[in-house]
């Protein structure tokens, strides 16, 4: 197998992981919920996103933590407490020229 392939390849299947992970943590209707309520206020501690939410803490963590590995959302620590944002970067990032052109032949 030719090496310029092989290199090409694994950068276009880290590509597609980086996205499956961005696309499966939006496919999830309590997340969104989530994605929501920190759009709405702008910045959410988690304290307060688990009344909001109705969602036990536990619970609220998991989906969290999704968001987090596909960097939606950004935390900030202060104190005993975790403040979350938008990453907006990467939200605006999604279905931007670079994943339009994953699909786009010349």
């Amino acid at each position: 197998m030719n090496k310029d392939f092989q290199m090409t390849d694994v950068s276009l299947q880290h590509t597609f992981s980086k996205y499956e992970r961005k696309f499966k943590a939006l496919a999830d209707e309590r997340r969104l919920h989530i994605l929501n309520e920190i759009t709405r206020q702008k910045e959410v501690c988690v304290c307060d996103l688990s009344d909001q939410l109705d969602l036990p803490q536990s619970k609220l963590s998991y989906h969290l933590k999704i968001l987090m590995d596909a960097e939606l959302i950004e935390k900030e620590t202060r104190g005993t407490w975790s403040y979350y944002t938008l990453n907006h970067a990467e939200l605006n990032h999604l279905l931007s020229e670079e994943l339009c052109c994953l699909f786009r032949r010349d």
